[in-house]
């Protein structure tokens, strides 16, 4: 057995406790650790290739995130019953991971790393997200892998009183203003934290929380909850240092580092390009600039090619070494970029709404040569997207998805479905905007957004933030504040670091730090932060959020200048909705039995009608083209909520609902129904079945004979409905049989005991008579008449039920 080693750690000013256990699990693995916080468990394993794939000019890392539903104490909801893809937020997960731990390898290590994460345990209270980024850095020390670590993370809210909590549970984040995620790891010289990855976001209570007073999640908000992080990274790190010496001697892993070129190599490209790179990277626009440089590129190329004629890969190399050293060193000394902007200056912006005829709603925002086309598309609630996770949320009303095709870079390439990227820039995206969206109960509508990248220069995420406001607001959805969204830059040289306000594709691939900001003119709403380079002071960090604001500010102006406010009113397309509030009680009278009630409603009206039960109330919700419509549908069910009261002596035109041995029953009024006794529907006449005189659905005119203490009706036919019946039976059997007009449905009292010959212009009617004649027809003689010896009795009304034979 191998030796298992567990550490443990409570964080400060906090109850919960982290714990680290390696040498039980996964023992093939390089490294194994299975993490724990609260009953959240998460077991991350660390392997690594033992040599290099031929080729490879990259560190290949890959991060996985395994969901298992039974972490949950749950069966997946798939046709097969197991998990499938993995899920937005595992990806998401993964990606959180990947952020902090690509940095912090060695310079020239080549060999595949893979970092999987299990979900072994969620006890729906704990987020796993956190937990697992310092498992993977646990598992990497433990491996013998290079690793230049640790790293620590740390999850923190920000309470509606101004308060930076850690490790909040997924209740206190619902409840917060803001939430971040910040990785790091230690300096250099050990005496600080240098954060190297945030992830931020505000939630749905935000603006709740600011209108009712709350702190408001300003950039200076942030800056501190940024430098309040680093004591609960530092503990997590040294937890994770006590886990290594607790292990003790570690394996070793040989590898050797991969050099790109040698030092002759970009002596020589620099020497026979540098001058012509610097005039080509100053060249205006993204492709006549890249052409410039290709140029130069082949001109290099060729020119070295006799010297160094088995070496074109490494003066490739070199190439793109020396354009990125050409654009850091313009940028750092004169302060002008590469399409010769200054430090602050967001390129040209266009803005246009309404560009989709047929869509509910849709934004074009172009910030110099990147181009996103929005599309917002309102549904009925029933379109929420159910959530089948191991996380407390299980469905999702407010969606945004991003495309971004191989075109918008002008390559070719295969359209297959969302990759990891795509969705990670859709779900920030997203979570800019959640601070504003309306809640259901304000604005009924399910929200799917769709950003289509048609050109891409730097930041489509952002872009995609600022057309998603514009496509809201042109959709007619009164979102709280219009949201705009900048993406900076960083580069550091020689202890300074410069920042870069709306940076471009080659300054994100150039540059040490792609920091993305979100937020309305009043506070932030997203944050996403990613570093190459060992860390980032906090204090550069908030410059830079300031620096940011100032260019959000600007573009939420240019924005509003177009869309000052949202339209009135939804678009003619749209489905038009209304919500209103029931009791819970009378949920089920509007379903009515197996929703015959409510599909009812549904078929007559072509409208569509849902109800969600609320905290304390349902919520019914009913939507057509037609606001007219909906508005019949909303009254229809008002009146099944508080109906109309029948009265004793009135004649209503019913519908038959329901069909029982003894009698019909009949909805006179919403949510009204009344028995028409079998005795009371026959006319004069017995019958055996009420089905051979009523069906279901069908209208009749009745009249309600009496109302008990209990509100139950009883019914009888009217006499409008009789008279019918009479003369269809006289037209299609020649029976003249009459019932008195005084008491509908039974025998008129001198039929039976008064002799009627002295009135020869009125037939004598005899139901006796005829039914006699009906049993002699078919049985034939039936013997003696005995009812002329029995003594007349008094006539005690018609029967409850046929005689049983």
């Amino acid at each position: 057995m191998n030796k298992v080693t567990t550490v443990s750690h409570t964080f400060s000013d906090t109850d919960k406790t982290i714990s680290f256990e390696t040498g039980k699990l996964a023992l093939q693995a390089n490294g194994a650790v299975v993490g724990r916080l609260g009953d959240t468990m998460v077991l991350v394993t660390a392997t690594a290739a033992k040599g290099v794939r031929e080729g490879v000019d990259f560190f290949p890392l890959t991060v996985d995130i395994e969901e298992r539903m039974y972490a949950a104490g749950k069966i997946p909801g798939s046709f097969f019953r197991r998990e499938g893809r993995a899920s937005d937020q595992a990806i998401l997960t993964a990606r959180l991971i990947d952020r902090p731990l690509r940095p912090s390898f060695p310079k020239g290590f080549r060999n595949e790393v893979h970092v999987v994460g299990t979900i072994l345990g969620a006890d729906l209270e704990n987020p796993h997200d956190v937990l697992a980024i310092n498992c993977a850095s646990a598992a990497l020390m433990v491996s013998g892998i290079p690793f230049e670590g640790p790293v620590g993370a740390v999850r923190m809210a920000f309470t509606k009183q101004g308060e930076w909590i850690a490790h909040p549970t997924y209740q206190d984040g619902d409840d917060s203003s803001f939430e971040l995620v910040v990785a790091g790891k230690m300096t250099s010289d050990g005496n600080d934290v240098a954060i190297i990855m945030v992830e931020a976001g505000g939630t749905t209570s935000s603006w709740k929380n600011v209108t009712g007073g709350g702190v408001p999640v300003t950039e200076e908000r942030i800056a501190e909850g940024l430098e309040a992080s680093k004591r609960w990274i530092k503990e997590s790190i040294d937890l994770q240092k006590v886990l290594v010496a607790e292990v003790g001697e570690l394996p070793e892993f040989a590898w050797e580092p991969q050099v790109d070129y040698s030092e002759e190599i970009f002596e020589a490209v620099e020497a026979a390009g540098l001058e012509p790179l610097r005039s080509a990277s100053i060249t205006e626009g993204k492709t006549e600039r890249q052409n410039a440089i290709d140029e130069v590129e082949a001109t290099v190329i060729e020119s070295l090619t006799e010297r160094f004629p088995e070496e074109q890969s490494q003066i490739k190399a070199a190439f793109r070494s020396l354009l990125k050293k050409v654009i850091r060193d313009r940028v750092v000394r004169d302060g002008v970029r590469i399409d010769g902007r200054d430090l602050t200056t967001v390129r040209p912006l266009y803005i246009e709404v309404g560009v989709v005829p047929t869509a509910h709603g849709s934004g074009l925002f172009q910030r110099g040569e990147t181009q996103v086309l929005n599309i917002c598309t309102l549904g009925m609630p029933k379109m929420n997207q159910m959530i089948d996770t191991i996380g407390v949320d299980d469905t999702k009303r407010y969606m945004h998805h991003y495309n971004f095709p191989p075109f918008s870079t002008g390559e070719t390439g295969r359209m297959t479905g969302p990759k990891r990227r795509e969705i990670g820039h859709g779900l920030l995206a997203e979570r800019a905007l959640v601070p504003v969206v309306p809640s259901q109960e304000e604005f009924a509508y399910t929200l799917r957004l769709v950003s289509e990248v048609l050109s891409s220069n730097g930041s489509t995420s952002m872009a995609s933030v600022c057309g998603s406001t514009l496509s809201l607001m042109d959709a007619g959805v009164p979102i709280k504040a219009p949201v705009a969204g900048i993406a900076m830059g960083l580069i550091a040289e020689g202890g300074s670091y410069v920042t870069l306000t709306d940076i471009l594709g080659a300054e994100d691939a150039f540059g040490d730090m792609d920091f993305k900001v979100a937020g309305t003119s009043e506070f932030v709403t997203a944050l996403q932060l990613d570093t190459k380079i060992d860390g980032i002071p906090a204090e550069v960090l908030g410059k830079a959020l300031l620096q940011a604001k100032e260019a959000r500010l600007y573009i939420l102006e240019e924005m509003q200048k177009v869309m000052p406010s949202p339209r009135g009113q939804v678009a003619a397309r749209a489905p038009k909705i209304i919500s209103f509030e029931v009791p819970i009680d009378k949920i089920g009278e509007i379903i009515g039995p197996k929703g015959k009630t409510i599909n009812t409603l549904q078929q007559e009206s072509g409208a569509e009608v849902s109800i969600e039960e609320m905290d304390g109330y349902g919520l019914v919700t009913v939507g057509s083209t037609d606001i007219e419509v909906a508005e019949g549908v909303r009254r229809k069910i008002m009146e099944i909520v508080d109906p109309p009261k029948a009265e004793v002596g009135a004649v209503y035109v019913g519908r038959v609902v329901n069909i029982t041995k003894f009698g019909a029953f009949v909805n006179i009024l919403p949510g009204r129904d009344g028995l028409l006794h079998i005795s009371k529907i026959g006319g004069g006449k017995r019958i055996d079945k009420v089905e051979d005189v009523l069906s279901l659905d069908q209208e009749i005119s009745v009249r309600v004979d009496d109302i008990d203490p209990q509100g139950k009706l009883s019914l009888s036919l009217s006499q409008e409905t009789v008279s019918a019946r009479r003369e269809n039976d006289v037209r299609e059997n020649g029976d003249t049989t009459e019932v008195s007009e005084g008491s509908p449905g039974e025998l008129e009292e001198d039929s039976v005991s008064k002799d009627t010959t002295d009135s020869p212009s009125k037939p004598r009617v005899s139901f006796e008579e005829s039914f006699q004649e009906e049993l002699v027809q078919h049985y034939g003689d039936l013997g003696p008449d005995v009812s002329k010896h029995i003594a007349p009795q008094r006539d005690r009304g018609p029967r409850r039920s046929p005689r049983r034979q």
